[in-house]
């Protein structure tokens, strides 16, 4: 059977995520509204969208309210890797916050089903390894994250006290590290990192002994998982893990990418960030049971793809965001 189509509202929809999660919905043949307001996602994004007849691109910031008429809600806006989250931690939160209450809203008012895209970082530095979504983490609500962990938490509980409160029907998954295509080259994550160190051939940096791990899930099978959460049963409506449970240190991630990359990259070791976990691999049964999900792409495969995109960039057109000078001059939003 065909599925209907939708009108489908995607915060961040420029973003890395939101951007594929938007070609997959265009592609069905969805009326697809991609929200944005360009503070790390990059026009390029979507650009090639642009002349498509069932998507439109909206620049609007989520803690302002926005009235549509939408099926489904997709609610990816927010920083999501810690230089960017970092650089503006109260913009952070309210974007968390206010936006869920926006986009919460909006679905009640629309009566339509509204996604939420959650984080492993509710976790905080785990001691219960792997993750169930039943562990309610062991996070520091006043440290240099807390922003984003704290405002991913608080939209959690958004979400289910709207749908206690206010039968909205919503859905609500966990992501773990997700790599590809599009990230931001200087978003501070660990692959865009390595990635872009080696092509340089410059020293890769590793913050700590590299014994930490992560669990890297390749972004087209992430996209699936959004896809069958919110097309999924109707009596499970999450929170629910989605990444790729095959665990790897931080230094055998190093060494891959060299490998790949044919670099004669050097690896260096850096004091450990404040906060930041040591291990990081989620319990996936309760996606495989409800979603019938599980990632498929193999870590060395999704890392070629994602070397032949950075290696096409350019550089000069992609913005850091850990300016100093702009950060201290910058008035809080």
């Amino acid at each position: 059977m065909s599925e209907i189509m939708k009108r489908v509202l995607v915060t961040g929809g420029a973003g890395f995520l939101g951007s594929h999660l938007c070609d997959r919905l265009v592609k069905a043949g969805h009326d697809v509204i991609c929200l944005d307001n360009f503070f790390t996602s990059q026009k390029s994004n979507v650009a090639h969208l642009l002349t498509a007849p069932n998507f439109d691109l909206v620049r609007h910031d989520v803690t302002h309210p926005i009235w549509l008429e939408v099926d489904e809600i997709y609610n990816l806006a927010c920083p999501a890797s810690p230089v960017h989250y970092q650089y503006n931690p109260i913009k952070t939160m309210k974007v968390s916050v206010m936006g869920a209450i926006n986009m919460l809203g909006l679905a009640k008012r629309c009566n339509a089903r509204i996604f939420q895209a959650s984080t492993s970082e509710v976790y905080g530095d785990p001691d219960i390894h792997p993750q169930p979504e039943s562990y309610r983490g062991n996070v520091n609500p006043i440290g240099v994250r807390s922003c984003y962990d704290e405002g991913k938490r608080a939209a959690e509980t958004l979400f289910f006290d709207y749908h206690r409160s206010n039968n909205v029907d919503i859905r609500v998954v966990r992501i773990f590290n997700t790599y590809g295509p599009r990230m931001h080259p200087y978003d501070g994550r660990v692959v865009s990192n390595f990635i872009l160190q080696a092509l340089k051939h410059e020293d890769i940096t590793i913050y700590g002994d590299g014994s930490q791990t992560r669990s890297f899930c390749f972004v087209d099978d992430l996209i699936d998982g959004f896809l069958k959460h919110m097309h999924g049963p109707d009596n499970f409506i999450g929170p629910v893990n989605l990444g790729n449970p095959g665990e790897f240190t931080i230094k055998e991630l190093a060494e891959m990418v060299i490998k790949q990359t044919n670099s004669n990259s050097k690896l260096v070791y850096m004091p450990l960030p404040a906060d930041d976990p040591t291990q990081r691999k989620p319990d996936i049964t309760l996606a495989k049971k409800h979603l019938d999900w599980e990632p498929k792409v193999p870590l060395s495969e999704g890392l070629q793809k994602t070397i032949d995109y950075f290696a096409s960039l350019d550089l000069r057109k992609y913005r850091k965001p850990t300016d100093h000078t702009a950060h201290k001059n910058s008035q809080t939003q």
